[in-house]
């Protein structure tokens, strides 16, 4: 049976005599944890852009025969790093392993046929005849395919008819899909329960707040969404899935990427001595009416980081499950799942439906500044505590923020989650606004007066910061210290004002 250059259609068995070769097609169980990627911040993982990675833990059952063996393990994740493979369950250990980097492709095909003889079948589009003939691949580079014939050396598909090659055997080296391969050496044949367990490059995830606050803003309704994402070309069906949030210590290392390259095919131009070339490439005879320029390209479409439809949401009937791993806290979701291939998959992380919350507006001035006017910045301020509605470890993660309306929530703003240890403060900054503001000004010598101002029909808490030089001193204020800064707080009435005065001392 034959092999087209884009369809496998038989695949030779090893002679006799050479090394026995055994393929697994694929796991019977596979496990899939993701750690995020630690210099993310604060940005979003985009999705062409992954640089988070995964354990990847896989069962196979394995007939190994006695002797020195190739075990190939297909479908493994194309990002694989292979020097952290471990294989278990091989009786005598491991004699060496390699990662297959060439994938199965109609440009490897003709890579890996140069210089062999291939058959090439041509068909005539007007009577449907095909004829076949042998041909030796000479080239198969960018400058097309190469091909010596009984009549000569031409280049594939410029004749005018159909015409393709046809492979007798699949060359060595190449796999359909990414591939783990070792050696190994057994006493007598056995079917073996074979575990293998590697880090792969290509995948992140996403802790993704949804908040909610009450009108009189003492209280959020917080859910937040694990969002896992991958960019690798295999899918993982079925998989015990988990996400680890921590500082993990590992060093980054290079993989090289998985081959897969394409068949560019060029034909030679029928050129004479009175052919005029373009720049493109094409070319017209002298005396001939010049070629009209081709039109212009389309416009790209646009760049999207995260495409609604690429996104899996699971439900709320999914929760993962947090656990404890040393430092470090793991998320399991209790149910397998799929890992998609160049996809992203939400379930449900944590659901607190009262967090005890502070509204604070903040706002800094220079305190010996004559003039100044700064507008409020909003903060949601709680502590990490079970009597505040929380008591458990938070993942960063960006948040959205709405805020109880007349029939349906209104979005007001969107902020960061830190990571937050149980017992920490928590403090979310969520968005600047004009409503409340603080004007400076000065007065007599060395005196200011502040006056924070509140267009809100509800009274609000002020925080203002006032930066000053180590050697002055501020006197006929009431203000207080915390986390090293010098602080006015204030309840501001609403739709009023607040105001104090104090005198700067320059030592």
């Amino acid at each position: 049976m034959r092999l087209t250059a884009l369809l496998i259609l038989a695949v030779v068995a090893a002679p006799a005599g050479a090394q026995q070769v055994v393929t697994s097609a694929g796991p019977e169980r596979v496990g899939v944890t993701v750690y995020r990627d630690p210099d993310r911040g604060r940005r979003r993982p985009a999705l062409n852009w992954l640089n988070g990675y995964a354990l990847i833990s896989e069962t196979r059952s394995i007939d190994i025969p006695a002797g020195e063996s190739e075990l190939r393990f297909e479908g493994v994740a194309s990002g694989i790093i292979p020097q952290s493979a471990i294989v278990g369950g091989v009786p005598e250990g491991l004699l060496e392993r390699n990662r297959d980097a060439l994938l199965l492709s109609a440009g490897s095909l003709v890579g890996r046929a140069l210089g062999n003889r291939v058959t090439l079948r041509r068909t005539d589009r007007a009577t449907g005849t095909v004829v076949e003939g042998e041909a030796i691949v000479r080239s198969g580079g960018d400058g097309g395919v190469v091909l010596q014939t009984a009549a000569g050396v031409e280049a594939l598909r410029c004749t005018g008819l159909a015409e393709t090659l046809v492979y007798d055997r699949v060359p060595a080296g190449l796999s359909a899909r990414p591939t783990l391969s070792v050696r190994v050496r057994a006493r007598q044949a056995l079917r073996a329960s074979v575990t293998l367990s590697y880090l792969a490059t290509g995948f992140d995830w996403q802790a993704d707040y949804v908040a909610t606050l009450s009108r009189d803003e003492r209280k959020l309704q917080l859910r937040a969404w694990l969002t896992l994402a991958s960019t690798d070309d295999t899918s993982f069906p079925g998989a015990t899935t988990q996400a680890v949030a921590g500082q993990v210590n590992r060093e980054g290392v290079e993989v090289a990427p998985v081959e897969s390259p394409p068949l560019r095919l060029q034909c030679w131009p029928a050129a004479t001595t009175s052919t005029v070339s373009q720049p493109d490439g094409s070319s017209y005879a002298n005396g001939d009416t010049p070629p009209a320029p081709p039109a212009p390209p389309p416009p790209p479409p646009p760049v999207v980081a995260f495409r609604s439809e690429e996104i899996v949401v699971t439900g709320s009937r999914i929760t993962a499950v947090r656990e404890r791993l040393g430092d470090l806290q793991l998320y399991r979701i209790p149910e397998p799942v799929t890992v998609g291939a160049n996809a992203q998959k939400q379930v449900g992380l944590l659901d607190r439906p009262a967090v005890k919350v502070e509204a604070v507006y903040r706002m800094a001035v220079v305190s010996a500044d004559e003039e100044a006017e700064e507008q409020g910045e909003l903060l949601l301020r709680s502590r990490n505590r079970e009597e505040q509605g929380l008591g458990l470890p938070l993942p960063s993660g960006n948040l959205v923020l709405f805020r109880e309306g007349a029939g349906r929530p209104l979005l007001i703003g969107e902020g960061h989650m830190r990571d937050t240890a149980v017992g920490e403060k928590v403090e979310i900054k969520v968005a600047e606004t004009s409503g409340v503001r603080v004007r400076l000004s000065s007065g007599e010598g060395d005196r200011r007066t502040l006056v924070v101002t509140n267009d809100r029909p509800v009274a609000v808490q002020a925080e203002v910061e006032l930066l000053h030089d180590d050697g002055d001193r501020i006197d006929g204020a009431k203000l207080m210290r915390r986390d090293g800064k010098l602080l006015w707080l204030a309840t501001v009435p609403a739709n009023g004002s607040a105001t104090i005065s104090y005198r700067i001392r320059r030592s």
